[in-house]
């Protein structure tokens, strides 16, 4: 699903389908539930085009938004994996000490 859109020279979110909002109204809570879409869901933005937004507001907003959510997106693999080792490597341990308690 689209998440950030660029249409009529402004810039757009959405958390709902088709639902869409002027980027410069976006909350904390907002931009906290994109963070989640992120990282849950297959997660598509027009790409950021400085021609295209003619509103400031709207341009520095949509800018900053889109740059910080490509690297978000471009390092989701390596996040999930290292998470993932993270916790095996937990979960190893603690099993470890579990057995050794039971000794």
């Amino acid at each position: 699903m689209k998440y950030l859109k660029i249409e009529k020279n402004k810039g757009y979110y959405c958390l709902e389908q088709d639902k869409w909002q002027e980027i410069d109204r976006i909350s904390k809570e907002d931009l906290l539930a994109l963070l989640d879409k992120a990282i849950e869901t297959e997660f598509l933005m027009d790409e950021y085009e400085q021609g295209k937004i003619s509103n400031k507001a709207h341009q520095i907003i949509y800018k900053n938004l889109y740059f910080k959510f490509d690297e978000l997106l471009e390092n989701k693999d390596r996040f999930e994996d290292s998470g993932k080792q993270l916790y095996k490597e937990a979960i190893k341990k603690y099993n470890k000490n579990i057995e050794n308690e039971q000794d």
